[in-house]
């Protein structure tokens, strides 16, 4: 498959860093097959010495940027560049984690000694310069950012924590933990699924016919609409991405950055999508949606089925260089949706309004922003977060996600992309000094093969791409918006919705 994107100079020093640990790895990038070997030892004695440390997973580092609420704007640029820099730390820090089991074996503080303390200080000192930068704007960085710099190790077997979508509403102990040996220590790790990556395992997986009716909890991502308020639609109609634009940056969360997301992007809607594309670019920029009038900017982390293909970023950052690895799918149906309100009618989104839902760090930061959300065709009452689901024969995988629908009548972005906009309350209404919006839905259709899960191992998995630290566990799942509908089409996408009309 090949791309259709800007193609900018990468850093010689990453690249090398990049190369390297390809190369010691075969080639096929980031494949760590020696760890364990202590792990599933029979011998009882060398389980008996094996450290704890040995058996840490991945690294867990507070998220900086979800703290910065407060960035004065001309200082947004260079904070958005540290953050992206601390981002890269840690996937250095992985690497290194992922190819030092021997040595994290041999010594219980190997972990803690060569690549937690030193990425602490590395951590530390580019904390110190975001401070520094936001007090040189006018701003007043918290002192209290320091104590963000550490990170931990996290073992394999810890359990992931969940918001009661999963653990709390029947889905425990009905197939959800323990269909059919899928547990990730009976025979698998977190460092090599046995398909060359890291991730996902067979505990990622659950038969969607294990999984109870409507008892996701949707605190995040509720869908706004329903029989009261605004209650027309409208589709707009962008394709599923057959110009091949793909790139492993975030325009919104790492502007300016190559490479920020660490992972590559699907992008439907404007065809100018990288880091450095500026407002003034996407205005100017062609659009694959059917109606010329819109072009915003849609996408999503692409997903992989782990064949042992090699993609055109096999070798890249971002790509295989970054444990994501296989042939992308591109999705069978990629629908757009905007919905009304239940509670009043909505207003018009500002152009270039930017919302991220979801959080690519959430199997680290935990589900305070989490809003995936899996499926397969004919069960879309059974919804799971956690889990990637195995569908039946004739039904396909789904990806759905409701983006936030209240926004703060001012501000198109904010420091940590969230704070101005919101989910709509349990009630269907908006929060204190917030306006409803259309509702941006997605729904992403793909056929994939059904992973074959046996005796704790799983064949041809599919994955979504991720942050390498993050494992590619699909509550990672996340999705971007930027708005560049004219002002003529975005009063026709208000007026049919405050009207109960159904338009596209």
């Amino acid at each position: 498959m090949g791309r259709n994107t800007r193609k900018r100079r990468t850093p010689l020093a990453t690249k090398a860093v990049a190369g390297a640990a390809a190369l010691a790895l075969g080639g096929g990038g980031l494949i760590w097959a020696n760890f364990y070997a202590s792990a599933h030892e029979e011998s009882p004695a060398q389980n008996r010495t094996r450290s704890a440390t040995a058996q840490v997973a991945t690294i867990d580092c507070p998220d900086v940027g979800q703290q910065l609420s407060e960035v004065p704007d001309r200082a947004r640029g260079e904070v958005d560049g540290e953050l992206s820099t601390l981002d890269s730390q840690i996937t250095d820090a992985y690497q290194r984690l992922a190819t030092t089991r021997d040595a994290q074996a041999r010594d219980g503080q190997f972990v803690r000694n060569s690549i937690l303390g030193p990425l602490k200080d590395r951590r530390k000192a580019i904390i110190d310069r975001i401070q520094l930068e936001i007090d040189r704007a006018g701003g007043n960085a918290d002192d209290d950012l320091d104590d963000l710099a550490e990170c931990q190790g996290q073992p394999a077997e810890q359990p992931q924590t969940n918001d009661g979508g999963q653990d709390g509403d029947g889905q425990d102990g009905d197939g959800q933990d323990g269909d059919g040996g899928q547990d990730q220590g009976d025979g698998q790790n977190q460092d090599d699924n046995g398909n060359g990556a890291a991730g996902p395992v067979a505990d990622d997986f659950i038969d969607i016919e294990d999984v109870q009716p409507n008892s996701r909890d949707n605190r995040n991502g509720l869908a706004a609409d329903g029989d009261g308020g605004s209650t027309g639609t409208f589709t707009t109609d962008c394709g599923v991405n057959e110009n091949n634009v793909f790139n492993s940056d975030n325009l919104i969360a790492a502007p300016g950055v190559d490479n920020g997301a660490h992972h590559t992007h699907d992008y439907v809607g404007n065809q100018d999508n990288d880091a450095f594309s500026s407002d003034e670019d996407l205005a100017n920029a062609d659009t694959s949606c059917r109606n010329q009038g819109d072009k915003s900017t849609y996408y999503w982390p692409v997903l992989r089925l782990q064949d042992g293909t090699e993609e055109f970023d096999a070798g890249d950052q971002g790509g295989g260089a970054e444990g994501n690895v296989g042939r992308i799918l591109k999705p069978s149906q990629a629908e757009l949706r905007f919905v009304g309100n239940r509670q009043s009618d909505v207003v018009a989104m500002p152009k270039f309004l930017r919302i991220i839902t979801g959080d690519a760090k959430s199997f680290t930061n935990g589900v305070a922003n989490a809003n995936s959300s899996w499926s397969c065709t004919g069960f879309e009452d059974r919804q799971v977060t956690d889990k990637y689901p195995l569908c039946p024969d004739g039904s396909q995988v789904v990806r759905t996600a409701n983006f936030q629908s209240c926004w703060d009548g001012q501000n198109i972005d904010s420091a940590n992309h969230r704070d101005h906009v919101a989910f709509v309350q349990e009630d269907g209404g908006c929060p204190n000094g917030f306006q409803a919006i259309p509702q941006l839905q997605v729904r992403l259709v793909y056929d994939i093969p059904t992973p074959t899960v046996e005796n704790g191992q799983v064949q041809n998995p599919y994955a979504v791409d991720s942050f390498p630290e993050q494992l590619h566990k699909p509550i990672t799942d996340h999705n971007d918006f930027i708005n560049v509908m004219d002002e003529d089409l975005m009063d026709q996408v208000v007026d049919c919705i405050n009207s109960g009309e159904d338009c596209q």
